[in-house]
């Protein structure tokens, strides 16, 4: 789910778009569940998960950047600036 690299990690993410609130909500099928407000209509919801990242993980929104998956609910996602076990603490995710 969560993979290091040199200058951040790789997330595993899997969105919810249309969701009643926006946020992290822990980890599903092997990826961290992220909820979004947005409809995925013209990038909206891509740009909300890379706001929503950033918010949770205290990086600029330029250290997020979707890597695989834009089209879909499945998503590969970089963060710079940030390791595993800081994403684990800010997500509320088990070791």
């Amino acid at each position: 789910m969560i993979a290091s690299t040199r200058g951040g990690v790789l997330i595993d993410v899997r969105v919810v778009p249309r969701a009643g609130r926006a946020g992290v909500d822990g980890a599903r099928d092997g990826a961290l569940l992220v909820r979004l407000h947005a409809a995925p209509v013209e990038g909206a919801a891509n740009a909300e998960l890379v706001e929503v990242l950033a918010g949770t993980l205290g990086v600029p929104k330029r250290a997020v950047t979707i890597v695989a998956g834009e089209r879909g609910r499945r998503k590969r996602v970089r963060v710079e600036g940030v390791t595993e076990e800081a994403v684990r603490a800010a997500c509320r995710l088990p070791d």
